[in-house]
């Protein structure tokens, strides 16, 4: 395929991707009001400490989040584990392996948990606590595939499976994403990524937390007082988002390798923003890296990330140990600490 017919492809992508993106007005943020908040959350500490900057660098298995177009760079097969310390004390852990299948391309799947701890039940009656405790979690199941098209464009989709409990009540949704990327050979091979998150249906809580008993009319003296009834929640969509970005390697020698990404970010629920990011590696051994994440997104809080790496060569099994760390400033919510651990294979 020629160059001039990839970048068309690649130009009436982005197009269709931003087209399929619900109108807003840019006057009125929509913040908070989606279901599995969760799935904004960035996995990867590389990739968090590059400010979230990833979509076109992409190339490891936290593909399976950031685009499953750059499943198509992995050699042999990779996994990855990876755990934080949300705000107010909330685990946020992700699992994600893939595994390049030859000239079909490379499969991958991930799962992402976000759990809160156990906490009282409190009531009006008794706000000491009944005795009873209950707990949150959320969680996405993907089932991902990337592929070269050519030697420089990779396409890639990831289906997820999203359930939301609190308690006994549940809801259930189902995503898709969706990413391109394309390798040039300006500015030191000039990468460019696109991708859409979380296009998918909308969830609603049920479960037995959501039926009472109710006084049909509680004007009336001597009528059942105990008449059983559900409540009904309403339906909140996914957090759709679409992401564009760049990846520029200008230094690329045995020694030393620069690496400096940017994203622009157009979410349906929020504010556009940027987030930037740069990584410095020795010998491709240590890693140094930093980013700035939610730049010009108003009331953001913190924005500074950094973080460092180190990847050993395994001597019998032919493929790289990682371990990773990454900050990330949150501002008045307080910090956020990750750590990471991979392996080549």
């Amino acid at each position: 395929m020629r160059r001039g017919h990839l970048m068309r492809w690649m130009a009436l992508a982005g197009t269709v991707m931003v087209l399929s993106l619900p109108v807003r007005a840019q006057t009125v943020s929509k913040a908070g009001t989606v279901a599995a908040d969760f799935l904004q959350i960035g996995v990867g500490a590389r990739a968090m400490a590059l400010g979230g900057s990833f979509v076109a660098a992409a190339d490891d298995a936290s593909a399976l989040y950031w685009n499953p177009a750059g499943l198509a760079h992995i050699e042999g097969g990779e996994a990855m584990a990876v755990h934080s310390r949300w705000l107010a004390d909330v685990s946020f852990d992700y699992l994600g392996a893939a595994l390049q299948l030859g000239p079909l391309g490379t499969l991958g799947v991930s799962v992402t948990m976000l759990s809160v701890p156990e906490m009282l039940v409190r009531t009006e009656d008794r706000p000491e606590g009944t005795g009873e405790r209950f707990d949150a979690a959320d969680l996405a199941i993907g089932l991902s595939y990337g592929r070269a098209i050519t030697d420089r464009f990779a396409i890639g989709a990831t289906g997820k499976f999203i359930q939301q409990r609190i308690w006994h009540s549940s809801a259930v949704g189902f995503a898709v994403d969706l990413g391109v990327q394309f390798r040039t050979d300006f500015f030191g091979g000039l990468t460019l990524g696109a991708a859409i998150y979380n296009f998918g249906t909308d969830m609603r809580l049920s479960g037995r937390n959501l039926r009472t008993f109710v006084d049909p009319d509680p004007t009336r003296e001597g009528n059942n007082n105990r008449i059983p009834a559900n409540y009904e929640t309403d339906s909140w969509s996914l957090p759709l988002n679409f992401q564009f970005g760049i990846a520029l390697r200008p230094l690329q020698t045995r020694m030393h390798q620069v690496l400096f990404t940017a994203d622009a970010l157009h979410p349906a629920a929020n504010y556009e923003s940027i987030n930037l990011g740069m990584e410095y590696s020795f010998q491709q051994r240590v890693f140094l890296r930093g980013g700035y994440h939610a730049l010009f997104l108003p009331d953001a809080e913190g924005g500074l990330s950094a973080g460092l790496a180190v990847h050993q060569v395994l001597p019998y099994a032919g493929g790289l140990a990682k371990l990773e760390y990454a900050y990330r400033d949150g501002g008045r919510l307080g910090s956020i600490h990750i750590v990471g651990l991979g392996i080549t294979f």
